[in-house]
């Protein structure tokens, strides 16, 4: 593991780097909501990298329960700046605005893309410990930058993020994350495998693999939620990333398809380690509790390479799970949790679609 210490300490001994950039260190305890300056003024269209490490530990009984830096750190320009997260535990990002340079811990919601918390600050109360920061802020292109500082033998984990920026990871096509949660590297387009339904092979799949990490990706569909209306998908799996039943806050690790509906909630239908089929329940996450309703559609260990297909009336399960139906359907989502418990999931998705008044709109 990296010492974010030990990088700045090395930049400042580093004569390449004093006519690159400038650095600081910086901590930030958990218990501190949320965003602190940290002292460095950019211009829009400057760059900035950020290299962190520690833990902050979410319960005072339960150890097992932490986050990271790609988990909890995020960056923003202020004023006006949109925030940004790591989504490992380095990351270069690119001002959007004239102004300071801010880090935040991310705990709880944001209530909007400029990082006004949504939820309350007495989330932050019982986070235990704090992350460190080595900030580097560019006077020239990163990639340029890190480039030359590598010619000259550079610290190892400035060659991970020249590399890291030499071949990013991009979400599958016409997908975005979404943006209360932050960027993830966890989904991406991969070869078609799986059978189609008509026996034809799939023009794409999503994979998913995720270790100790978390994400969700959304796609617009615009489409009347009415009694026959059904969100049809595909989907394989290698493994789950919980073995126990999924309904509480400490076991809340699983994957999913879901539909957003026009009145901000939305329906996540999960492939569950222990739960039954038919088996629904709010989010036991407290600020998502009143967004999201989970709704088991299968149980069990996978098997590699085996593909399962679903048809579910959209309608009918929001009427059982959630009460009244709303009248649109504004987004599909997928989502993997994997970072209660800390494992791994690996899965794909196939052949998404919604039909239903007679017409089909086809997700993937």
């Amino acid at each position: 593991m990296h010492n974010p210490e030990s990088l700045h300490n090395a930049l400042l001994k580093s004569p390449e780097f004093d006519k690159l950039g400038q650095t600081r260190m910086m901590t930030l305890p958990g218990n501190v909501p949320p965003w602190q300056a940290t002292g460095f003024r950019l211009s829009k269209g400057q760059q900035f990298s950020l290299f962190a490490d520690g833990r902050l530990g979410w319960s005072e009984r339960n150890p097992t329960l932490h986050g990271g830096p790609r988990f909890h750190l995020w960056a923003r320009i202020n004023p006006g700046g949109r925030t940004v997260n790591l989504t490992a535990d380095s990351g270069t990002f690119t001002a959007d605005v004239t102004g300071e340079l801010e880090l935040g811990i991310y705990m709880g919601l944001w209530a909007d893309a400029l990082g006004t918390l949504a939820t309350s600050v007495d989330l932050y109360s019982r986070l235990q410990g704090a992350l460190r920061c080595a900030i580097i802020v560019w006077q020239r292109p990163a990639a340029e930058s890190l480039a030359q500082l590598c010619a000259h033998q550079a610290h190892p984990w400035l060659q991970e993020e020249w590399a890291r920026l030499r071949s990013p990871a991009v979400p599958p096509k016409g997908w975005q994350y979404l943006a209360e949660t932050g960027q993830a590297e966890i989904f991406r387009d991969d070869t078609a495998r799986a059978p189609h339904a008509h026996g034809a092979a799939c023009a794409r799949e999503i994979l998913l693999d995720a270790e100790d990490d978390q994400g969700i990706i959304t796609h617009p569909a615009d489409f009347p939620l009415g009694p026959d209306t059904r969100l049809c998908w595909r989907w394989s799996a290698e493994c789950l990333p919980s073995r126990l039943a999924e309904d509480r806050p400490q076991t809340h690790d699983y994957f999913s398809i879901a539909t957003e509906f026009d009145n901000g909630r939305d329906l996540t239908w999960i492939w569950s380690a222990a739960l039954a089929p038919g088996t629904h329940f709010p989010c036991p996450v407290a600020a998502w509790s009143a967004r999201e309703t989970h709704f088991v559609v299968q149980r069990g260990n996978p098997q590699a390479g085996e593909w399962h297909a679903h048809n579910r009336g959209v309608h009918a399960d929001v009427g059982v799970a959630m009460g009244t139906p709303p009248s649109r359907i504004v987004r599909v989502w997928l989502i993997c949790v994997a970072t209660f418990q800390h494992a791994r999931a690996c899965a794909r998705f196939a052949d998404i679609r919604l039909e239903g008044a007679g017409r089909s709109l086809r997700i993937l």
